[in-house]
């Protein structure tokens, strides 16, 4: 692992989402192969930096002193949610489309 791989803004601010995952191999090559993530730590937790942005892939866990009474986890019914990630991605091939529409043609 490069530490000068970690976001150190000069100015300004870095994001990182943390998620709870069940299975960190399986989300970490999900993320490297779909999203070109750049893996930085294989696990426990695993470090991703995707694009300009930062990703933390952890299974769930026990409290901690600062949060005695938070429990990290997984959501026990996998057709509710209370957060999702959403990313935007720009076109990436002649004929591609947005919305079911065509690229527009370029000037």
């Amino acid at each position: 692992m490069n530490p000068d791989d970690f976001p150190g803004p000069a100015e300004g601010f870095v994001i990182t989402h943390f998620l709870v995952v069940a299975d960190q191999d399986r989300s970490r090559e999900f993320c490297r192969s779909l999203q070109g993530g750049q893996v930085l730590l294989e696990s426990d937790p695993v470090i991703m930096k995707v694009a300009n942005t930062w990703l933390i892939l952890n299974v769930g866990g026990g409290s901690s002193d600062d949060k005695p009474d938070v429990t990290l986890t997984t959501p026990p019914d996998p057709c509710r949610t209370s957060a999702f990630l959403n990313i935007r991605a720009s076109l990436i091939s002649p004929g591609s489309t947005r919305n079911g529409r065509p690229k527009a043609p370029s000037s």
